[in-house]
């Protein structure tokens, strides 16, 4: 098997770790993976925490079929991470995170259907998908949420969580932060929180440029 560089094993290691020291995964819920050369992906292991992660927890996967290839089991989302990277060349990073915020507006029996309450929603993410419960780790919610990623940047997993695809690791975890920076300002300003009018919105993500991997 093609060796991997010990400089994308530390950068995923401190990647997850910085998800951990945000707030964006409690103990061992969310994972991470990341696109490495090879057709592979590197993939947080199964119940393992990213906020005290090692090298030891650390998974590698194909990325054509989601086969484990070295390290621990991988995350029993892996499935998802690895359709999403089929899905989406463009993307190199999948973060699977539970945030306090998007987490409660995702438990809601009705969700805001439009989260461009600041700038950043539609300039780094754009617009939000919706994923129905499906038990974590089954077939069924990966196929969904594969669905769901091929035309979205972020989407919300009812009663479950959130995830978003980005080109590199600064950019998942800065999505991850930006929409639940959105999601409190929602739930704190309730009814008197005001979308930015369409236009704007409009204009926000006709100057966002794909970022380049």
């Amino acid at each position: 098997m093609q060796a991997i560089a010990a400089a994308h094993i530390g950068k995923f290691v401190q990647a997850c770790r910085e998800a951990g020291r945000r707030g964006l995964v409690r103990a061992s819920s969310g994972n991470l993976s990341l696109r490495i050369p090879g057709g592979r992906m590197l993939v947080t292991a199964s119940r393992s925490w990213l906020g005290r992660l090692t090298a030891m927890d650390v998974s590698v996967c194909r990325i054509s079929d989601g086969a484990p290839l070295a390290g621990c089991p991988p995350s029993v989302e892996s499935a998802f991470h690895a359709g999403i990277f089929q899905a989406r060349p463009d993307i190199h990073v999948v973060l699977h995170f539970q945030t306090p915020c998007a987490t409660a507006l995702a438990c809601r029996a009705a969700p805001p259907r439009n989260y461009f309450v600041i700038p950043e929603i539609p300039f780094y993410i754009g617009p939000v998908a919706a994923v129905p419960y499906l038990p974590p780790g089954s077939p069924a919610l990966a196929r969904a949420v594969i669905a769901a990623m091929r035309g979205h940047n972020l989407a919300m997993l009812a009663n479950h969580g959130q995830v978003t695809a980005a080109c590199d690791l600064d950019h998942a975890l800065q999505n991850a932060e930006f929409f639940e920076l959105a999601c409190e300002i929602i739930l704190r300003g309730g009814k008197q929180v005001r979308p930015l009018p369409k236009k704007a919105a409009q204009a926000l993500q006709a100057a966002a440029r794909p970022a380049v991997c």
